[in-house]
């Protein structure tokens, strides 16, 4: 007669059930180790889900679901200190497979990134905390081994659900870039207090206006950094990853005179969400089109210069919302676009759209990776949520950027 579950792993298979997977995973991370829940503990386990592993089925133009091209992960032996719960874990590992959270699974299960792989020797890359009206949070900023003290550009990159700075950093290789760049990178780590999937809260109204919650939380933190070095305030840039975009996209509109341009990777556009029920849907490419932002006061371009990133066969955050973040970035304006289709060798074919200025400048970067999945395009696999068969985002990121200069 086989033993009941522990009821750990009764709670563990109702969150994969439910389709919380990001939870489903935390609690398998401590059943590994041993760590069983309390009766009580699993009843007060009714956190919010997390927003960016969720997985949706993205149907092609022909009606036909598209494979999901999240990768399985690896699943490491189950520890000597809870044999009687193996097969009901590996049960559980299958289900979370089968639902699309194995990069979930894998990066729970997994190290922290070797310090090598999260940032170059000759930089420091140091452990900060900010606090304001708003709230608090811890951040983690690089500092390039070129800095002498003259103004620098600074990059603001926000994680998405599950991610801490140092996993974010290492999938990005945003601060081997930044090195070769000479400038700044900020990485704020959302509170597990603030959401318990770690995910930006994009979605709630209280967190998209300038002032308030979040985006007062970040701005206020990018201002710490500007206070302690010398940043170029003409070149500050905020990007992020699903959520951390959807966040960015936000965080962008509310304080254009902040920052020059913002990069939304697998991400939502501001307005599309205004509550948890809204957030799923919205994820699903399912809701209406976002209200129309406000134009900057006798001006006919974006208030914000954009570059998007998503990949076609994205299961979690539907390939619809990169094309409305454009679209919301050049609501009233005046552009020429041009298209270009190209391929990364032994990568993704991908298709690239620029809208410019009278003067030619790319104000609006659209990019489409076919076959790309709901990952940082071009990332490592030292960091989760990566793509590594291209194209670059990091570095096409800071080459949009770094043609953008904010004026006043």
């Amino acid at each position: 007669m086989s033993k009941p579950l522990p009821e750990g792993m009764i709670e563990a298979t109702r969150l994969t059930q439910a389709g919380r997977l990001g939870e489903a995973t935390a609690l398998i991370q401590r059943l590994l180790k041993g760590a069983w829940p309390s009766g009580q503990e699993v009843g007060n386990n009714r956190s919010l889900p997390t927003i960016d592993v969720v997985v949706e089925d993205v149907t092609s133009r022909g009606g036909q679901p598209v494979a999901d091209t999240v990768p399985t992960a690896s699943v490491e032996p189950v520890s000597r200190s809870v044999p009687s719960v193996a097969g009901s874990l590996k049960d559980v590992v299958r289900r979370l497979r089968l639902a699309g959270g194995g990069q979930a699974l894998h990066r729970a299960l997994k190290k922290s990134p070797p310090r090598g792989d999260v940032a170059p020797s000759v930089g420091t890359f140091t452990a900060k905390m900010f606090r304001n009206d708003a709230g608090s949070r811890t951040y983690k900023l690089y500092v390039p081994s070129g800095y002498r003290g003259e103004q620098r550009p600074l990059i603001v990159m926000l994680h998405g659900c599950t991610q801490a700075p140092d996993d974010f950093a290492a999938g990005t290789r945003m601060n081997f870039a930044a090195e070769e760049r000479n400038c700044f990178v900020v990485y704020p780590e959302q509170a597990a207090a603030a959401n318990a999937s770690k995910c930006w809260n994009w979605f709630n109204s209280s967190d998209q206006q300038r002032g308030k919650g979040e985006p007062a939380l970040i701005a206020g933190l990018t201002r710490q950094v500007m206070a302690d070095y010398a940043i170029d305030q003409r070149r500050i840039y905020i990007a992020g990853l699903s959520a951390g975009g959807a966040a960015a996209a936000v965080i962008a509109e509310a304080y254009p005179d902040l920052y020059a341009a913002v990069g939304v990777h697998s991400g939502l556009a501001c307005g599309v969400a205004r509550d948890m029920p809204s957030a799923f849907v919205a994820m699903q490419g399912r809701h209406p089109a976002p209200s129309a932002r406000t134009l900057p006061e006798g001006g006919d371009s974006p208030a914000v210069p954009t570059i998007v990133f998503h990949g076609d066969r994205d299961t979690t955050v539907h390939p619809r919302n990169g094309a409305e973040v454009v679209a919301r970035a050049s609501a009233g304006t005046k552009l020429d676009l041009a298209v270009e289709r190209g391929r990364v060798p032994a990568g993704h074919a991908y298709t690239r759209t620029v809208q410019r200025d009278d003067n030619g400048r790319g104000l609006i970067e659209e990019w489409v990776i076919h076959g790309g999945g709901h990952a940082w395009s071009g990332g490592s696999t030292s960091g989760s949520y990566t793509d590594p068969k291209g194209p670059d985002a990091t570095r096409e990121m800071l080459r949009f950027f770094f043609e953008h200069k904010r004026h006043g």
